[in-house]
């Protein structure tokens, strides 16, 4: 039995979860830096 399928399948899960980690991540700081821009421009 070919093993190289499962190989691919591993890496392309590794590489699209680690992409969702990233752009969940960028997202994330966005905001957070959206709400600390309003929290300074209150004053």
């Amino acid at each position: 039995m070919n093993h190289w399928p499962f190989v691919f399948a591993s890496y392309a899960i590794v590489l699209i979860s680690t992409a969702a980690v990233i752009v969940n991540s960028f997202a994330a700081m966005r905001k957070a830096e959206s709400k600390a821009d309003q929290l300074s421009k209150r004053k």
